[in-house]
């Protein structure tokens, strides 16, 4: 045999085996890959947000504002939050706080209004009777409408008043353009409106038995004037 076909047959011996060698096995799926596949698919994240209270009523920013005061060192930057929270079926209040930021400023606030809620009385979606209240320099007249008239106001007014469920209102701010001012004084008098009863409630106080007198309580009463 010559020295090429000798070269030859190495070859083939050397390639032979690597043919027949088995292919090496896929390397084992992780127990945290088997787990999500028998899950059928990624685990969902917990939501931790509190129950009960903050999905019991709804918030609106009334009001952000940037505040400094003037301390011994230079000048102290805080911000002011005022905000509103009702559940749309009678209950709303406003709170005013600050924070070194934003959200802590509307959390202290939300805090805040959740200890000043007030029942307002509704009668067909809007307020039982005319009402004109003034606080400091802030000055409102609030009316009924008709159902289907709407909310007819601006500003701060527009959002207590949603927020509280009166669905159809004219209103009028007569005085200062302030947010906070004019919230708390819509506030006030959404207050000070009186409360209407119902017609059963009104019936039953009407329909208790009175006791009357006996005959004989009545003549000693006669005998005694004579």
């Amino acid at each position: 045999m010559t020295k090429q076909e000798e070269t030859k047959n190495n070859k083939t011996q050397d390639t032979k085996p690597e043919e027949n060698r088995a292919k090496p096995a896929a390397a084992p799926k992780s127990v945290y890959a088997q787990k999500k596949q028998e899950r059928g698919g990624p685990k969902k994240r917990r939501s931790f947000s509190r129950r009960g209270q903050d999905n019991e009523f709804e918030q609106r920013i009334v009001d952000i504002a940037r505040v400094t005061r003037v301390m011994a060192g230079g000048k102290r930057m805080r911000f002011r939050a005022c905000v509103a929270i009702g559940d749309k079926k009678g209950k709303v209040g406003i709170g005013v706080a600050k924070g070194a930021d934003v959200p802590m400023g509307v959390t202290k606030a939300v805090n805040i209004a959740k200890k000043n809620m007030i029942d307002v009385s509704i009668v067909n979606e809007t307020i039982p009777h005319e009402i004109y209240y003034k606080l400091g320099a802030a000055k409102i007249l609030l009316k009924p409408a008709r159902k289907g008239k709407g909310v007819i106001a601006g500003g701060a007014v527009r959002i207590v008043l949603e927020l509280a469920g009166v669905n159809n209102i004219t209103t009028k701010n007569l005085g200062t353009n302030n947010k906070v001012n004019v919230s708390k004084c819509v506030i006030e008098a959404l207050k000070n409106l009186k409360k209407v009863e119902n017609k059963k409630d009104k019936n039953k106080k009407n329909n208790k038995s009175v006791t009357l007198p006996e005959k004989s309580e009545v003549k000693e009463v006669k005998k005694q004037d004579k």
